[in-house]
């Protein structure tokens, strides 16, 4: 083992994310960090660096990304042995059902359990690079549900499993809402508009999950809790308002298990604007003006999002959210700021912000 402090004290086998959010030894707020794995080796080696950081922060785990169709799959499950062996870390390790044969699943799985990794992100996931249209393999599983389902029939308990919510719908069912229409939309709905420019026209786009698709969702993420998923962790999200409704119509429909909010770190706006594109996130308009006016200002933009991320932690802590998950994009200095606001930053010197 490495010299660098044990984030949970990791053994040969790990501990669960369910178990340890009911432990007294974690420090609180929990915090968790997302990565995904780098393109390059000069890339890892520096995610290495990062892990040795962060591991000091005592999070409750972190996520390593599976690239579309396991195009990441060993690194993404090298990089999880890595953490949790040298760092003591404990991973919470992506696995989507896109494009993979029930081979491909089981020996990922067993992967993991050899390695004493008890945490999986159970995804459908998204469509291979250059394929805009998802299709399951043939004779492989269809979606998340699938996923679930295949994992407690074949390792029982073994794993925590975790599953993906989404705020304001699924991508799939958010629709274009014609501005005429809008005064037809429920309350509700219009609390989830999501309010865009047209790239090439200029013209404003509205979307949105309508409420009877938005039930439908609920219920099929109800579906994988039942199913055994112990957690869900959520898309990003802007408005905090639109997080906890989204927590309060879990809660009604019966679902118990712990709701973590995914946190994402604005850090450029090429980025920030494909992130949106991909995800169809509703942005308020303030923020979305705030981050228009500071596009050219590379600077200014990643300090806005510090601070952003600042509040968006301390109200979901103030509303009693007790599991803060940042989507990190493989930079650990923004957070560190974030985590200093809320008094969780035990006072770790960044490593440099190098591109991974």
């Amino acid at each position: 083992m490495s010299s660098t402090i044990p984030a949970n004290g990791a053994q040969a086998t790990g501990l669960k994310i369910s178990d340890l959010i009911t432990s007294s030894t974690i420090q609180k707020p929990f915090i968790a960090f997302e990565y995904y794995p780098p393109k390059t080796q000069a890339g890892v080696n520096n995610l290495m660096k990062k892990f040795a950081t962060m591991a000091q922060q005592k999070p409750l785990y972190i996520d390593m990304t599976w690239g579309a169709g396991g195009s990441t799959s060993d690194l993404t499950l090298e990089l999880c042995i890595q953490a949790k062996d040298k760092y003591g870390l404990e991973p919470n390790m992506h696995l989507t059902c896109t494009n993979m044969d029930l081979e491909t699943i089981t020996r990922a799985l067993e992967g993991c359990k050899n390695a004493g990794i008890r945490n999986i992100v159970a995804l459908r996931g998204d469509a291979p690079a250059g394929e805009e249209k998802w299709e399951a393999t043939e004779g492989g599983l269809k979606c998340a549900l699938d996923l679930v389902k295949f994992i407690r029939l074949k390792y029982q308990d073994y794993f925590c499993l975790s599953v993906a919510g989404y705020p304001e719908g699924h991508p799939n069912k958010i629709k274009n809402v014609e501005e005429g229409e809008m005064k037809n939309l429920s309350q509700a709905e219009q609390k989830r508009v999501i309010y865009s420019i047209h790239s090439e026209t200029g013209k404003q786009i509205l979307q949105v999950c309508h409420d009877v698709d938005y039930v439908q969702e609920i219920a099929y993420l109800k579906r994988k809790v039942d199913a055994g998923a112990d957690l869900i962790i959520t898309q990003m999200f802007f408005d905090v308002d639109v997080l906890l409704q989204f927590i309060k119509d879990c809660r009604s429909a019966g679902i118990v298990v712990p709701i973590i909010p995914g946190i994402m770190m604005i850090s450029n706006y090429s980025g920030f604007q494909r992130m949106l594109g991909f995800c169809k996130t509703r942005v308020p308009q303030n923020v979305a003006d705030r981050i228009e006016a500071l596009k050219d200002d590379k600077e200014g933009l990643k300090l806005y999002g510090i601070e952003f991320a600042k509040t968006i932690s301390e109200q979901l802590l103030a509303a009693g959210v007790e599991v803060l998950h940042y989507y990190t994009l493989n930079y650990e200095g923004p957070v560190m700021n974030v985590l200093t606001s809320i008094g969780r930053n035990n006072d770790i010197e960044p490593t440099p912000m190098e591109e991974v």
